[in-house]
């Protein structure tokens, strides 16, 4: 009976060319990457343009004719950014009117480009 060579495996410790820094950590890349992903999606992009473009409240009713996609996908969406805070709405009715919420938008706006600008 024949033995095969063991071979010995290193812990490698560093890249090849040596350790680099991550000015970045896991947290705040979790953060900024959630702020992309909300800002990511086209109909999300132009439900938050709508309503950025109007000075009153929005129907829902009008953001569904507004965007071509089914009610179904609408809902869920404005769902998305009123979880993320960036919308806030109102019933009235059978209806709810939708309002962006600029100072979240702004808020977010800014992590964004801080982040951005550190690349340069």
């Amino acid at each position: 009976m024949t033995t095969l060579p063991t071979i010995e495996l290193l812990e490698r410790t560093s890249g090849c060319c040596g350790p680099i820094e991550v000015p970045l950590s896991a947290a705040e890349a979790s953060s900024i990457g959630a702020d992309f992903q909300i800002f990511a999606h086209p109909v999300r992009v132009q439900i938050l343009t709508c309503l950025a473009s109007s000075a009153a409240a929005v129907c829902v009713c009008d953001l569904e004719t507004a965007v071509a996609v089914k009610q179904p996908t609408v809902s869920y969406h404005l769902k998305l950014l009123r979880d993320a805070g960036l919308v806030s709405y109102e019933r009235q009715g059978p209806w709810a009117y939708y309002t962006l919420n600029r100072a979240a938008v702004a808020t977010r706006q800014a992590r964004i480009r801080a982040y951005l600008d550190g690349w340069q």
